[in-house]
């Protein structure tokens, strides 16, 4: 579509379904990612993204793997990582794997590299959180030359050096998409910036205003680095979840969204619950959760493009143990209801 590029994605928790206290298998987990993936493609969205972890209440170690899955399921829909964790993953393995969904989809692979939101793959692979920030600086350095140049010579602190390396296969694409995700940190969009990659915002809540200052030293780095505006893309992740009203939508997904919190706040050995009050908040007009009727979730994508000028826009929409006949839904609003709407206010008359 004109203007900006719509999608989801998902990070496969596996909470209980709070109204029925069931926790569905890691295999019917996978089962209905893949067919949120073919949902998507068939609904015409843009791009589907599938996140790492390596916890038992997740699903999802490997994306490659699960987008391949998804690839031979779909014809035109964009696959990406949402995230890959970077600092502990082999960039070689990593690019790799991607450049193979690339030949197996037919040029629709792209990476977004990110720090990941836990740190169990630290020990799991064998480094240090001593070496948090040298270990994501390094590892994307030598992606970005693995996706530049079919043989690679580089030497690093962190993996045996490489000496005249053949790096196979290559993709169709030529070169992969690569993005870094941030979720905060001006260190983190200015290196997205200097190195001329895309960002993609993972806001989760609060006013949108606050992630402006970011965008703007994003764009700023990338022009001093010599790139030119139109390949800085920005994207913006968050929650969302649509039906007809605002209140069916809030009564409907508050168990859920109360759910995910409270049990991710245990993951992080917090005790912190969230209340409707909370919710209520969270969900406000001026906030970056994505809930309400199709013209509200319209409403709030336009004021972040105000602020933004963002690209993509991916909604993250099977959080909480959320049964999928209502994921289902979610993925059929957002395309024939938010997308129509969108697209008719981004458009501009002779462009």
């Amino acid at each position: 579509m004109k203007g900006i590029e719509i999608g989801i994605y998902s990070l496969a928790d596996m909470g209980p379904d709070p109204l029925t206290v069931k926790t569905i298998s890691p295999k019917q987990r996978l089962e209905e990612i893949i067919q949120a993936g073919k949902l998507a493609d068939e609904a015409g969205l843009d791009i589907f993204g599938v996140g790492e972890h390596h916890r038992l209440d997740y699903a999802v170690s490997s994306p490659a793997v699960v987008l391949a899955a998804i690839a031979r399921e779909t014809k035109n829909i964009r696959l990406t990582s949402t995230t890959s964790v970077l600092s502990t993953l082999d960039p070689v393995r990593l690019y790799e794997d991607f450049a193979t969904l690339d030949l197996i989809s037919d040029g629709r692979a792209e990476i977004l590299a990110g720090r990941g939101a836990f740190i169990d793959s630290f020990p799991l692979f064998g480094y240090s959180t001593n070496d948090y920030n040298e270990l994501f600086d390094e590892h994307m350095d030598l992606l970005l030359q693995l996706n530049k140049n079919e043989v690679v010579s580089w030497n690093g602190n962190f993996r045996p050096s490489l000496r005249n390396a053949e790096i196979s296969p290559r993709p169709v694409q030529g070169k992969l998409p690569i993005w870094i995700g941030v979720g905060g940190t001006p260190e983190s969009a200015v290196r997205a910036g200097r190195l001329g990659v895309g960002m993609a915002l993972a806001i989760l809540g609060g006013d949108p205003v606050r992630f402006k200052p970011l965008v703007d030293i994003y764009r700023q780095a990338g022009a001093a680095a010599g790139h030119a505006p139109e390949s800085l893309n920005v994207g913006v992740t968050g929650h969302t979840y649509i039906r007809e009203t605002a209140e069916q939508a809030k009564d409907e997904f508050f168990p859920y969204y109360a759910n995910y919190w409270n049990y991710v706040n245990r993951q992080r050995g917090m005790g912190t619950r969230m209340s409707r009050a909370d919710f209520e908040q969270m969900a406000s007009p001026e906030t970056a959760l994505f809930v309400g009727s199709p013209q509200q979730i319209v409403d709030k994508i336009l004021r972040q493009h105000e602020l933004y000028g963002h690209t993509r826009f991916m909604a993250q929409v099977d959080v909480g143990g959320l049964p999928f006949h209502q994921v289902e839904k979610n993925i059929e609003m957002l395309a024939t209801e938010v997308v129509p709407l969108l697209k008719k206010s981004l458009f501009v008359p002779g462009q």
